[in-house]
């Protein structure tokens, strides 16, 4: 690392609050397309914004419809930095506006100016993006051509799908090497393979007129509501919900009964709480077909969670479901272990001989823990920790996938209060400064 005396990025903080703070104010979760904006208007204003703010840099942008853009600078191989400006929905539950760049401390301290910034985006992936830029601005100021060409690519369909990366692949050359800010620190070596799916249940004799649970697939289900028969609430009576974070309510004049649980990323299933299990777990005891829904989705009667390598146990986070009074469709959010084969999943499911239909997959990044990049990568990182950690796996599916080699590189801390892809995101002043240090100490012995 640079001496710790001289922190070349001291001299833009401001600057980096001040733009993570503008950038956050943008909703740039998905919208339908409407005159050449793919994924909403808003989301293609955050796109404008951040390449108007690297313009005004003086660096080269490029916009390629609205789908994606990229800040170009130095000279030689290219090398990437892919960061996305899309957010998952704000979902309910937050202590100041999720599209309000508040700059707070926590209500529990008095609510003063402080040194945290919440909104959604804050650490996925809008601030990390922010920095990254101001990174390359601080090798520019100092009068350093990188021999590597950088192209910091931020995408606008990370969260749903990748069609940025696909469009991108089509209008443009994509790096063969690089990292995104776009998970934890350490550098990571492997993710698992991620495996969307669609159960359909049919259920006879429903005990329910109407279901719907969950907004999106890689979230844990906060949320859920059954409009429930007359005669299956009354097993409600005396009911305990069995299922640790969740709480239900039920309403007499609606028959709705309301389910609520606490979002988490689907990767990281057990530091949310599931509605939908809870939902299920009630349903399952008075209905047969519920039943089959809850063993295979929740209670795993195929041993699915039992698969394991040195990258971790497969896990399994039912996320999104409805019942149209005849069958219950539930899709859920399967990572799996990287040095496993699809086949490992899909042979399970099959066994169960329930009906399902894949509808996304991303197989796994697995890549040589010893190998330049990432030894670089760990090398800043230690040194700036004073620590001699070594690169990790997770279960989360980054844009390292798009690169032959590629890894994720931070933003976020061991240890540190996981708040992405739930209520009350929020960046701290001390982590912005910790990847302002290390992704421009990062940058910087890459373009050497």
């Amino acid at each position: 690392m640079e001496n710790s005396k001289v922190r070349p990025m001291d001299k833009y903080f401001d600057q980096i609050v001040q733009s993570t703070v503008e950038i956050l104010r943008f909703d740039s979760s998905l919208k339908p397309a409407m005159d050449g904006c793919p994924f909403g208007k808003e989301t293609a204003d955050c796109l404008a914004y951040f390449l108007d703010l690297a313009k005004s840099m003086g660096f080269e942008t490029r916009n390629y419809d609205n789908y994606v853009g990229e800040v170009i600078f130095g000279e030689g191989k290219a090398f990437a930095i892919l960061a996305h400006l899309d957010v998952v929905p704000a979902g309910s539950g937050w202590k100041y506006p999720p599209f309000g760049g508040v700059i707070n401390d926590d209500p529990s301290d008095g609510g003063v100016l402080g040194t945290k910034i919440w909104g959604r985006g804050a650490m996925d992936d809008k601030a990390p993006a922010i920095v990254c830029l101001y990174a390359l601005k601080a090798l520019k100021d100092a009068g350093i051509t990188p021999k590597r060409t950088f192209k910091l690519i931020v995408g606008c369909n990370e969260e749903s799908g990748w069609k940025c990366i696909d469009y991108y692949n089509k209008v443009a050359v994509m790096p063969e090497e690089g990292f995104t800010p776009d998970a934890d620190f350490p550098a990571i070596y492997a993710e698992k393979g991620i495996l969307h799916f669609t159960s359909s249940f049919a259920i006879n004799t429903p005990p329910m007129s109407a279901l719907n649970a969950g907004e999106r697939v890689n979230m844990v289900c906060d949320r859920a509501a059954v409009t429930l028969t007359k005669k299956a609430a009354t097993a409600l009576i005396g009911y305990q919900n069995p299922v640790d974070g969740t709480s239900l309510s039920y309403d007499n004049t609606t028959n709705v009964l309301s389910v609520f649980g606490k979002s988490a990323h689907g990767s990281t299933p057990e530091k949310g709480a599931n509605a939908l299990e809870a939902a299920l777990a009630f349903l399952s005891g008075i209905n047969a077909d519920c039943k089959r829904a809850y063993d295979l989705l929740f209670a795993d009667c195929m041993g699915l969670k039992k698969l394991e390598d040195e990258t971790g146990r497969l896990t399994m986070s039912p996320d999104v479901a409805v019942f149209d009074g005849k069958v219950l469709t539930v899709t859920t959010d399967i990572r799996f272990p990287a040095t496993l084969p699809l086949s490992a999943v899909t042979d399970k499911l099959d066994q169960s001989g329930e009906a399902y239909q894949i509808v996304n997959y991303q197989a796994p990044l697995y890549n040589d823990p010893n190998g330049k990049l990432l030894t670089t990568l760990m090398g800043v990182y230690n040194a700036a920790t004073g620590k001699k950690e070594k690169p990790i796996a997770i279960g989360g599916g980054t844009y390292a996938r798009a690169l032959k080699c590629g890894c994720a590189f931070g933003p976020e801390m061991p240890g540190e209060e996981n708040t992405i892809h739930q209520a009350n995101e929020y960046v701290t002043f001390d982590t912005l400064r910790f990847m302002s240090d290390v992704y421009y100490q990062a940058i910087k012995e890459i373009a050497l």
